[in-house]
């Protein structure tokens, strides 16, 4: 059974700072592009960053940019997320999701989310 769970999520002034972790199993994800999506109250669920599998590119929100860094550890099958200079907007749901395969386009595996938030 293949498995994410999100972990580091909690409650931080503006400013501050909080690294997310997303541990995989029941399969390896080495070869796929893992991303972080985020939920606010009210809104659609939002890209905020992803990891491709082969080569390590990096991709963000134009909202995150210079602010959070994704990063992966294959030997873990874990991906990453370090958030600083947090914003009261950085406010949601944040989701790791993995895609099936290093050609596929869609992101097949979903976490349970962990919340983040960020007051003024």
């Amino acid at each position: 059974q293949v498995q994410l769970v999100e972990s580091g999520g909690g409650l931080v002034q503006a400013g501050g700072s909080l690294r997310l972790s997303c541990a995989a199993s029941g399969r390896t994800f080495r070869w796929s592009r893992m991303g972080w999506f985020r939920q606010a109250p009210g809104k659609e669920r939002e890209f905020v960053a992803a990891v491709s599998g082969i080569g390590g590119s990096t991709y963000y929100a134009d909202s995150v940019k210079g602010r959070f860094t994704i990063s992966r550890d294959n030997a873990k099958n874990t991906v990453y997320l370090q958030m600083n200079s947090l914003k009261p907007e950085d406010t949601g749901v944040y989701y790791c999701a993995a895609r099936g395969g290093a050609q596929d386009l869609t992101y097949d595996y979903w976490g349970q989310g962990t919340q983040v938030t960020v007051s003024s």
